[in-house]
């Protein structure tokens, strides 16, 4: 979490958001204790790829996480995270993964009468 509060230091857009809420412009998000924003409890990851994919790696691959689909990392993350296209970019992410994929059974149809 230090490493997104930092980041959120570099990004513009959240820069410029904390600002409207420190002057009372914006109520739908708040600055925490830390001084990091968030979005309700929900801490509100800058758009920097190397670190949403460092969280999705580590929901997806840790010794806890076992490979989670994205529906259920989808749900674990959003109680703690937030940016924009969340959802889809985890989707995209665990379809990439080559262990989900070699382990994921196949679906196919029943063959019919023969």
């Amino acid at each position: 979490m230090d490493k997104v509060k930092e980041a959120q230091s570099q990004d513009l857009p959240l820069r410029t958001m904390k600002a409207q809420v420190s002057a009372g412009l914006r109520t739908d998000y708040v600055i925490r204790d830390d001084g990091s924003l968030a979005m309700g409890s929900k801490l509100c990851v800058p758009d920097i790829p190397e670190l949403k994919n460092e969280i999705l790696e580590e929901a997806h691959s840790s010794a806890y996480a076992m490979h989670p689909g994205s529906i259920k990392m989808y749900h674990t993350l959003k109680d703690h995270y937030w940016w924009k296209g969340m959802k889809r970019e985890i989707a995209d992410f665990v379809s990439k993964c080559l262990i989900c994929q070699q382990v994921k059974p196949v679906r196919q149809k029943t063959a019919g009468l023969l």
